[in-house]
This record gives structure tokens, sequence and C-alpha cells, in this order.
């Protein structure tokens, strides 16, 4: 199963190939998927027993169809992932939890080193009473062979991959999702099936009224790693959830997950309106598509962006910041906004209404939104910056990308943060390189 899915690779990818349909401009993941005729994969659940030479001790429990209705899969088990399977762990027995590795080395290395480490004010908490799994198209030479979920649907999926990977991942399991299903996602940037894209995303791969309850859960907890199935829980926060394209028929079936998130301690998670969800992703994804690309460029802490940068970093982030300014007041008053901000699982609100959210989206007020978090999160490395340092993958195309995108959809443009996703992927280094992309020498 490979891990990393690009959707765009370049800038030119990202806008020579936006296709209209019924006057939406589709971007490249949605079109690609609307010109595929492949059925989905089956896939094998491979356990500790499918590997050679594991003592029966290994054994996993087996998924009665009463557990699978409350049987939790984690999907991805970095930061994030690691950070909700310890507190979901936390509620006991009664909420099965299944760990779902994305290769088979981190099946071999659960089996030597079993359990997720956790360290919270200096103290680490290692939980290991998960079962875990590898999906792949392989199916084991050695041990059972079992299809996931013994061929029947997942009720409850948490998708904790980096975001380029979470769409593509679900896309592949859609043959075990349906009406009944919820699926939740806790990545950085915005979630690809908010409206206009969503509903022509589940035309296309499920039947009329069967798409799941695609539920988002913005994530505010700090998180970093130590190394494989270890994490350091530095900056606790909350998680404000909520549906973003609630199957009609089925909405209730999302309660279950939702409700195990809201007791599972250390989350601290809040349910809110579809609207208020919206705004909240659209207001983290301005903090990430700064914090993170500046500092991964300039291998700094985020502290260095706000105590006291020199002129020209500065100017650069106020040029940031006001380009994501127009953008998203230019969306708050786009058209494929109004489902969103008065249509199902949305309260009405004045502070959310297109006026307010005009000023809201300020360049002012994002400034000073930007300064708040920067405070609280100064001595921290972000998660771009830790990702070049190891020689990852970055989200760039997932934050700065998606404002450039938009902007082509409001008939805009994003010429900032589109540079800063090209110096990011070049893999440009240091501040004054930074500086003199965009001022030139001096």
């Amino acid at each position: 199963m490979s891990r990393f899915i690009r959707n765009m690779s370049t800038t030119t990818r990202l806008i020579s190939q936006s296709v209209p349909k019924n006057g939406v401009i589709m971007p490249p993941w949605l079109h690609d998927i609307t010109q595929s005729t492949s059925a989905a994969p089956k896939l094998y659940a491979w356990t500790p027993e499918n590997l050679p030479n594991t003592s029966g001790n290994e054994k996993s429990k087996a998924a009665t169809p009463k557990n699978l209705q409350k049987r939790i899969f984690i999907l991805g088990i970095g930061n994030l992932g690691r950070l909700y399977a310890n507190s979901l762990a936390k509620l006991g027995q009664e909420v099965p939890v299944t760990l779902v590795l994305h290769r088979k080395t981190l099946l071999e290395r659960w089996v030597s080193e079993p359990g997720i480490e956790l360290t919270r004010h200096g103290v680490p908490e290692k939980i290991s009473s998960f079962d875990v799994e590898w999906w792949t198209e392989e199916a084991p030479a050695h041990g059972p062979v079992r299809e996931v979920c013994d061929g029947a649907k997942i009720a409850n999926l948490l998708v904790a991959t980096k975001a380029p990977d979470a769409l593509p991942q679900v896309d592949r399991l859609r043959s075990y999702l349906d009406g009944n299903s919820t699926v939740g996602f806790v990545q950085n940037g915005m979630n690809k099936l908010w409206p206009p894209y969503g509903a022509i995303y589940n035309e296309h791969r499920f039947p009329p009224r069967q798409h799941p309850n695609w539920l988002v859960c913005v994530t505010t907890h700090g998180v970093y790693s130590l190394g494989t199935f270890k994490s350091v829980h530095a900056a606790p926060a909350d998680i404000a959830m909520g549906l973003v394209l609630p199957n009609p028929d089925t909405a209730s079936a999302a309660d279950y997950l939702m409700e195990q998130i809201l007791k599972a301690p250390e989350l601290e998670a809040r349910k809110v309106p579809r609207n208020a969800l919206w705004v909240l992703q659209l207001e983290k994804l301005v903090i990430n598509s700064l914090i993170n690309p500046l500092t991964a460029v300039i291998r700094c802490m985020n502290g260095h962006l706000f105590d006291q940068p020199a002129p020209e970093l500065k100017k650069l982030m106020d040029m940031l910041v006001d380009e994501a300014s127009q953008i998203l007041q230019a969306l708050a008053q786009h058209s494929s906004s109004q489902d969103i901000l008065t249509g199902v699982d949305s309260t009405p609100q004045g502070d959310l209404s297109k006026e307010a959210l005009v000023e809201r989206f300020s360049a002012a007020r994002l400034n000073a939104m930007l300064q708040r978090v920067g405070e609280k999160v100064k001595e921290n490395r972000s998660s771009m910056c830790q990702d070049v340092m190891a020689g990852k993958q970055t989200e760039v195309w997932e934050f700065n990308g998606w404002l450039v995108q938009m902007a082509e959809f409001l008939g805009l443009e994003a010429p900032n943060h589109q540079k800063l996703c090209e110096l990011v992927e070049a893999g440009v280094v240091g501040e004054q390189n930074l500086l003199e992309a965009y001022f030139g020498k001096k």
C-alpha cells in the first residue's frame, strides 16, 4: 500500500488541470476521480498472526457484528493518531480500538515493541490494549486470510494520516463504507469535502444517499514525535468537531463516534454547528499557511516569526495574511458557501453572517489571531519544519496550495502563497533566501 499519493506536484499541475463541471471548477484530485472507472480494491487485514515466526500470544480478537458497530478504526498512527488512540483506549473494553498501520514493517515493529507511548508533563504513559492491522491488496501467505471487516462495512473510522493522504486512502476503502459509516478526519488543512466538491465526490463514488457521514475534528493540540509509536503531548488544547457533509438519511449514525470522542479524557472535544466548524477550519488554515511553511524554510522555532522579526520578514507575513484575507472574504460571500452558512446542521448566528465574516476575515483580525496563537506556540517547532528536517513530504499544498486553488475558483490570484509552495517544494533553506525570493537581493 503506497503511503503517499501526491495530489499535486507543481503549481502548474495545480492550476492547469482544474476542469469545470456544472459550473464548478474541479481541482485535479476531483477531476481524476470523476474520470476514473476502476473498481475499489479488495483489501486484506493482516494481523501479527500473519507474520512468520510470531508467537501464538499475538492473536487478535475476532470482531463480532456487534463489536464492529462499536469498534473504532484509526487509520494512520502519527502524532494525532497516537493522541486519539491514547485517549480513546481509556474508555475501556466497551470501546474497542483497532490501529491500522500503513506498512508491514510497522506491524513487525509492533510485535517486538507493542504499545503507544504518549508523554504529558514529562510523564510517559504506554498503552498496549489495541488490536493492530495492516490493510493491503496482498493476501497473506501465513496465518488466517481475512478481508477488512470480513467483508462487512466499517462503522467508525478516524483518519489520522497526513493531509495529502487522507482522502486517497479513504477513497481506497470506499467499498467498505456506506450510509451507516462515519468517517472522521483529524488533519490540518481544509477538508476536501466541503462544498462545492463533496457532493460531486459522493455522486461519483457512492450510490444515491449511500455516502458516509463525513466528520471533521479541528484539532488544536500540539503533539510532536519521539519516534515510532512515541509522542509528546506538548501543548494541550481542544477539538471542535462536526459534520461536513451529513447523510440526510443516516446522520444519527455519527452520534456514536462523536460521543466517544466527547467522553475521551484529555481530548477536550466539543461539538459545533457546521457553519462554525467551517469558520474554525478556515482560521486554522490561515495559521498553518503562515507558521508552517515559513518556519520550514527558515528552519526555526515558531517564536522566531513573532519575537521582533526582521522588517522584511514581517512585511512578508503581512503580505501573506492580506492575500489570505481577500480569499476568505470572497469565499464567505460566494454562493457555494450559502449551504454551509444556512443549511443542514448550521445554526443561525449573527456573528456567522456573510457581513460578520467579511469583518472576521479582515487582515487586521486575522493578524491579531495569528499573533495570539504565535504567543502560545512560540516554544514549539511546527510540524512542517519537523517534516523538512526529517526529509519527509510536507503539507504545503494542503495549506497554501488550497488558498491558491480557492483563489482560482473565486477568480482571484494568490501569487505570494503560490511562491511559498514552490519554495518549500524546492527545498529552499534560510531566511535570507526566503526574503530574496520575494524582494530580491539588496
